[in-house]
């Protein structure tokens, strides 16, 4: 028998039933004191509305936003999120692993930077070096 996936002993159908309310009082103290601040924020409030709209009608839909910082609710489970990175919109797909988290933990603002070789005037020795 496969593993049933939980978050603080409940199932997915059980999380995507409980309140708002419920929930906040399932979370660190951290993370409900964040849901508490942003959930006044306008930007989260369109979020949040915007989620249940697509929920309802299609849930393949990808929702771009800027709020990285939107803890991740039960009932954006099986969503998919764009979330900008500073240059792209980069996809979270919503599992039950990541409620209570926020968004912008999965999506990178950095990367590795990978340098070549060094160039013609890299050094004082390639000064002398013809470009021909």
């Amino acid at each position: 028998m496969a593993k049933q996936k939980q978050w603080r002993g409940m199932n997915e159908v059980q999380l995507a039933a409980i309140s708002l309310d419920e929930f906040t009082a399932l979370l660190k103290s951290r993370a409900r004191r964040t849901l508490k601040r942003i959930s006044k924020n306008p930007g989260f409030k369109h979020l949040v509305e915007k989620a249940s709209k697509i929920k309802a009608k299609n849930p393949v839909t990808q929702i771009k936003t800027r709020t990285r910082e939107a803890i991740i609710l039960p009932s954006w489970l099986g969503l998919n999120f764009g979330v900008y990175n500073g240059k792209e919109y980069k996809q979270v797909s919503v599992t039950i692993d990541k409620v209570g988290r926020r968004l912008g933990e999965f999506v990178h603002t950095t990367r590795n930077v990978i340098h070549s070789g060094p160039g013609v005037g890299a050094t004082r020795s390639s000064k002398f070096i013809p470009l021909k």
